[in-house]
């Protein structure tokens, strides 16, 4: 083969493997985290919550503006990150797909922290810290522990994780559709106690002042709520954190706890 030749198919083949190094390099950009840039760039960030979960998320006289603890937290999120609060009203049995099906950037609808979701989700640090309690009439002095549920009747629903707690307890549960017949029950002493998580009787006795009802002990475990991403998003989780670390330096997340639930629940 003459030497113009060679050159020739020399010049091609080094060309050939120069594209097709390029074209095989994979790309830096596959792996970068735009969670906090896809929220500042649209000017919004989008949060599940469901609307019809009083205190937390819900619409005045069922049909006014949404609010509710998780909803003014929310907001005031968003407005330290600079953008607006954009919300999303999803049922609970699909919001963690709506997640994963990038419907929305977070979740805020106390959605507490466990190992199985934290294999699939990014959390914040936790906005609500709360217990499991037990609930008796002001002049009950008979129970003033976990221990003390031997033996005595509680109102559970069946469904629900203090049913299992009550029963563990040694209690013989009494089978309600919920907190307000719970507390029905308890009021007209056809019951000793009910369990349930604090928040719900906080807010209970907030509205109900008169109600006549105690905490007569509470549990040593917490339960921790946190916004919640997909997993991932340690920019965006980052902003998050650092909003809700204002929040608490500067009263807001205080103050809207007390607004809702008559006492400091975030930390």
């Amino acid at each position: 083969m003459k030497r113009g030749k060679l050159l020739a198919v020399g010049l091609l083949l080094s060309l050939g493997l120069a594209v097709a190094g390029c074209s095989s390099t994979p790309s830096s950009d596959s792996n970068t985290d735009t969670s906090l840039s896809d929220v500042t760039s649209k000017g919004e960030l989008v949060i599940a919550t469901e609307g019809t979960y009083k205190p937390f998320s819900y619409h005045e006289s069922g049909s006014g503006s949404l609010t509710g603890y998780d909803v003014e937290i929310a907001q005031a999120i968003a407005g330290k990150l600079g953008v607006k609060a954009t919300f999303q009203e999803t049922q609970f049995d699909g919001i963690f797909a709506g997640l994963d099906a990038k419907r929305f950037d977070v979740i805020a609808n106390q959605i507490s922290i466990n190992s199985d979701r934290q294999k699939k989700y990014d959390f914040s640090t936790p906005y609500t810290v709360s217990a499991g309690v037990i609930v008796t009439k002001d002049s009950n002095t008979s129970i003033k522990s976990f221990d003390d549920l031997k033996g005595k009747t509680t109102a559970q629903s069946l469904t629900s994780n203090w049913y299992k707690l009550a029963q563990q307890s040694g209690a013989n549960v009494q089978s309600v559709e919920g907190w307000a017949q719970a507390v029905a029950l308890l009021q007209q002493d056809r019951v000793d106690a009910a369990v349930n998580d604090k928040l719900t009787y906080l807010d209970f006795v907030k509205n109900n002042p008169n109600a006549g009802l105690k905490i007569a002990a509470e549990t040593s475990d917490k339960s921790l709520s946190a916004i919640t991403a997909r997993k991932g998003s340690t920019a965006l989780i980052t902003a998050i954190n650092k909003a809700l670390a204002e929040l608490t330096a500067d009263g807001t997340l205080a103050k809207i706890s007390k607004k809702y639930f008559g006492t400091d629940v975030s930390k």
